[in-house]
């Protein structure tokens, strides 16, 4: 420390007072006194001190009681005890309170100051650890964002790059790795930050459905318009539009997208007159988007002026040493939002999370953090409270049936992709219409195991 700490002496005895002020103020101490517990709070809550020198053996209000009455106004305030009538209980109790140590009168001055300088020492090593806990956690932490991996510590630069900018980000990656999180990252430290930010999952809508939503409409611009609605292109002006999943957008939405990019403006359904709008667009997806172009899924010159920026963000299985940091971020999350006691992850528990190969990614660990916590009865969370291991490890689990199986991997599939069914379709090699059909077939609800 490069200042003395202040300390506040409180004893009822005028003498033992001014000697320990005198001692205390040849070595460059700022000192306070106080005759009794109630002249103590009053000057507590005056004035931060350092450090209290409290006697145990007052009238009116004693040391112990003083002593608790202090913690609950000055907790940072590191106290020490001193009395003539030493006790092994009242050490204890004085411990059990929040005493940072105890005297015994009479004691030698430098036995005190020793004291002082063990106790000064002793708040630097907390001040340091607490200020290197936060130095890392602001190095692994951005926003929403956590990692500790070199991956993600240059998708943390990447982002303080180019969020100053107005230039399109394309982010890519599989579902559940946070792309929209890094979307809100960028326009979080963007000059649009203080203007909406507007996100659309281009995969969850149907092609007309995603249209009217992007564009808007005009009453009476089809059956059913009875009004006239802005689009979220509109809604997002001065602001950032995030398009989720853009790979799924049709090639006539495209166009659209194209003249936003181009020519500032929208065209709402049913209406002649163009809309001006200043937007920034940010997109995603876990397609690969040149493919797309090859197979005339995709226009080759709406892509080169969304992939002006691209920031990939890899799946977790390849940056497993943020597991540890994610889950100690959902367990503290989720305990505190279920009201819960903190809990430890065993360190059996921890080999499996850092073994599995999370194909829903980040997102499936937090559900798998959040389930351990809903279902754990023990005071830790270990292997019998992650639900993967009983799927991944025990093959006699496995149904003999086909289509029971047949039903459990699309369960999985549409789990991972967040029951993106333009997503999942892909995933699982079939069409739209037929994966729709099988999830009415199997009877499979969101949000069931």
């Amino acid at each position: 420390m490069t200042k003395k700490p202040r300390i506040l002496v409180v004893d009822d005895e005028t003498a033992m007072r001014e000697a320990l002020k005198d001692w205390m103020m040849e070595d460059g101490y700022e000192v306070g006194l106080a005759a009794s517990g109630e002249e103590a709070i009053a000057e507590v809550r005056e004035k931060r001190w350092d450090v209290i020198l409290l006697d145990l053996k007052m009238p009116g209000m004693d040391g112990l009681e003083t002593l608790k009455r202090l913690k609950e106004i000055a907790s940072e305030s590191e106290i020490i005890m001193m009395t003539a009538y030493a006790t092994v209980d009242t050490a204890v109790q004085a411990m059990k309170e929040g005493a940072y140590d105890y005297l015994v009168k009479p004691f030698d001055p430098e036995e005190l100051e020793m004291l002082i300088k063990k106790m000064v020492h002793h708040r630097e090593l907390l001040l340091e650890n607490i200020l290197l806990r936060k130095k890392l956690e602001e190095k692994y932490h951005y926003d929403e964002l956590i990692g500790r991996s070199d991956a993600m510590q240059r998708v943390f630069d990447l982002i303080s790059r180019v969020a100053p900018t107005d230039s399109t980000v394309l982010i890519t990656g599989e579902s559940g790795t946070g792309k929209e999180l890094i979307a809100q990252a960028i326009h979080g430290h963007s000059p649009r930050c203080y203007m909406p930010f507007i996100a659309v999952n281009c995969g969850a809508l149907p092609d007309s459905l995603l249209e009217s939503e992007l564009f808007g409409y005009e009453k009476g611009a089809f059956t059913g318009a009875d009004h006239t609605k802005r689009g979220r292109i509109e809604m997002a002006d001065k602001g950032t539009l995030f398009l989720d999943e853009i790979g799924d957008v049709s090639l006539k939405t495209q166009v659209g997208l194209l003249r936003v990019l181009e020519q500032k403006e929208i065209g709402r359904l049913g209406r002649e007159e163009t809309v001006k709008v200043d937007v920034r667009i940010l997109t995603a997806t876990h397609q690969d988007l040149q493919k797309a172009i090859r197979e005339r899924h995709f226009r080759e010159d709406l892509f080169y002026r969304l992939n002006v920026i691209s920031i990939h963000v890899p799946p977790l299985r390849e940056r497993k040493e943020d597991i540890p940091l994610l889950t100690e971020t959902f367990v503290q999350k989720s305990c505190l939002e279920m009201n819960k006691e903190e809990k430890k992850v065993t360190p059996s528990a921890m080999k499996l999370l850092m073994d599995y190969d999370w194909p829903g990614n980040v997102r499936e660990l937090e559900n798998v953090i959040e389930r351990a916590l809903v279902i754990g009865q023990g005071r830790e969370i270990g292997p019998d409270d992650l639900p993967f291991t009983q799927k991944v490890l025990k093959s006699e689990s496995y149904p003999r049936s086909l289509k029971m199986m047949e039903k459990m991997h699309i369960e999985r599939i549409l789990g991972e992709t967040d029951w993106n069914i333009s997503g999942a379709a892909r995933e699982l090699e079939i069409d739209r219409q037929t994966l729709y059909n099988k999830i009415e077939k199997y009877d499979i609800k969101k949000g069931e195991p």
